[in-house]
């Protein structure tokens, strides 16, 4: 793929909706970012990913052909694709269920280019990115289930969701990156055991604002330019 004005290759997307109307609009609105390459569009993720096997992120419809696809969005993260769901169906028990069936974020159809944009490069990036629409369905979630975490895993888990890398938080904490490591994975382990499985970092954000142990300012989910962040690993 050829370099971008910033010297590094663009992210490559592609886009899963059976709206035509509603792929040409992403398109437009993608195209305004030069650090965004649409590669290929259509209405079926099969099909869209062999004309582009290379593409970052997958922007995919949640509700294909009048049928919804929680099914094929796990497929396609478990078999290592960022998915950001883009849907018109914004009650908050979907936005959940696609963020615990491994979507990397939720985007929902009303919101604008600017959220658009910054998600899909956050996906990219690895980075949590959340959307009003998402915001709101995390905070409101009603579910019981709080593992107690330890001071030391929220405070790894709060800079690791600021876009730091685990040997940033390692060195901002003066902690060894595999105690960081350490600490992200017994989070994971302990939201498994009480039933809220949070396999990606968008999951384990969500988890975390649920239960009130992140506050969505202290990450800065409403940058406005959230989209300029450098890349985390």
């Amino acid at each position: 793929m050829a370099e971008g004005v910033t010297g590094v290759p663009p992210v490559g997307v592609a886009i899963v909706d059976d709206h035509p109307v509603v792929i040409d609009g992403v398109r437009a609105w993608l195209a305004t970012e030069p650090r965004l390459r649409v590669l290929a569009t259509g209405d079926d993720p099969d099909e869209v990913l062999r004309a582009a096997p290379e593409a970052d992120v997958v922007l995919l419809d949640l509700r294909l052909h009048g049928r919804m696809v929680l099914d094929r969005l796990a497929e396609l993260s478990a078999a290592g694709r960022r998915v950001v769901v883009y849907s018109e169906h914004t009650e908050p028990a979907t936005m959940l269920a696609a963020l615990d069936a491994g979507a990397a974020a939720f985007l929902a159809k009303h919101e604008g280019r600017e959220h658009c944009v910054a998600t899909v490069l956050a996906a990219a990036q690895d980075r949590p990115y959340v959307p009003p629409a998402l915001a709101g369905a995390m905070v409101g979630d009603p579910r019981p289930d709080r593992p107690a975490l330890s001071d030391k895993e929220r405070e790894a888990l709060l800079l690791w969701f600021q876009s730091m890398s685990k040997a940033s938080v390692a060195r901002r904490m003066r902690i060894s990156e595999h105690t960081v490591k350490q600490y992200v994975d017994r989070a994971r382990i302990k939201y498994t055991r009480a039933g809220r499985p949070a396999r990606t970092k968008a999951a384990l954000l969500a988890r975390a604002i649920e239960d009130g142990l992140v506050r969505p300012e202290d990450i800065g989910i409403y940058r406005s330019h959230a989209a300029a962040d450098r890349p985390t690993p």
